[in-house]
């Protein structure tokens, strides 16, 4: 896979993977026997969403971007989602796709998050990771344990289910409005890759089980514990205008202690760039990850 000049997508296909009583999809770019990249989407994505940062690289890759199960073409719970089974998912994928040695991983947002865990884990399968804007949830109190564990009952009585537009052009359309720096052309691509027919028009290509809060509290301590094990070269990438960067504002020393859980850990903020910046600024994304991978 070299970088495309003609302004056309970077073709790719799919794979099944079996895993943990999952049908797994993966959408892969780039010849088989190139180094292998994996990206990892953030909550409500698509493997497919980094199209747009695929079109970029400049190095022959062999990209490799799965829907995390309960999105795109991925397997469905049809219940309850558990953070331990992402990286379970990881593990499985990355025994059936990145060979022997150490794996270079590129993640966004609900990605960053099981990436950076795993690399502590398991930090004999993790070499490089690029974590764009997947630093952990906002430290959580025991005390919100009871409202927490009532609200998640409530869900699960009540159900849930998506909202439907009429079309992909309508859905495309939501998404622009969620993120003005979205050009036209990518939501469109976006909505062929996130929505799917339900009923008399679309709707997001994910089980609405996923709106259902956690009811299992974020310990921060624990994911610290486990970053501090990565031995894996980390370079953390976050928006300049991004809900992340804004939440930050005000504990810049909570991100800082997160950061330095990684040894020798790099940041990087991108200007005028939002939450996706895969979305937003793919060209520098693309830049970043071959600069730090070099």
């Amino acid at each position: 896979m070299k970088a495309n000049a003609t302004g056309r997508r970077v073709p790719s296909r799919s794979r099944f993977l079996e895993a943990r009583h999952r049908r797994l999809h993966l959408r892969i770019w780039g010849e088989e026997d190139a180094p292998s990249l994996f990206f990892l989407h953030g909550w409500g994505d698509v493997g497919a969403s980094f199209q747009f940062v695929v079109d970029l690289l400049k190095r022959p890759w062999r990209v490799v971007a799965p829907d995390a199960r309960g999105f795109g073409l991925s397997d469905w719970n049809r219940d309850a989602y558990w953070f331990p089974d992402y990286l379970a998912d990881l593990e499985a994928i990355l025994d059936a796709e990145a060979g022997p040695e150490p794996a270079r991983i590129v993640a966004h947002s609900m990605g960053g998050n099981v990436a950076s865990l795993y690399a502590g884990i398991r930090p004999d399968r993790v070499g490089e990771l690029v974590n764009l804007e997947g630093f952990g949830l906002r430290p959580t109190r025991p005390e919100e344990a009871p409202e927490r564990y009532r609200k998640w009952l409530d869900q699960v009585r009540a159900g849930s289910r998506y909202r439907h537009y009429a079309d992909e052009a309508a859905f495309a359309a939501r998404l622009r409005q969620e993120n003005p720096r979205l050009t036209e052309e990518r939501a469109l691509f976006l909505a062929g890759h996130m929505a799917e027919r339900g009923g008399d028009g679309v709707v997001p290509a994910a089980d609405p089980c996923h709106r259902w809060v956690n009811p299992v509290l974020y310990r921060l301590e624990e994911a610290m514990a486990c970053w501090r094990q990565a031995t894996a070269r980390v370079l953390w990438v976050r928006g300049e205008d991004s809900f992340v960067t804004r939440d930050f504002a005000g504990r810049a020393e909570d991100f800082r202690r997160r950061l330095h859980c990684f040894a020798g850990a790099r940041e990087i903020v991108v200007p005028d760039c939002g939450h996706n910046l895969h979305h937003d600024r793919p060209e520098v994304v693309a830049r970043i990850i071959e600069e730090f991978l070099a």
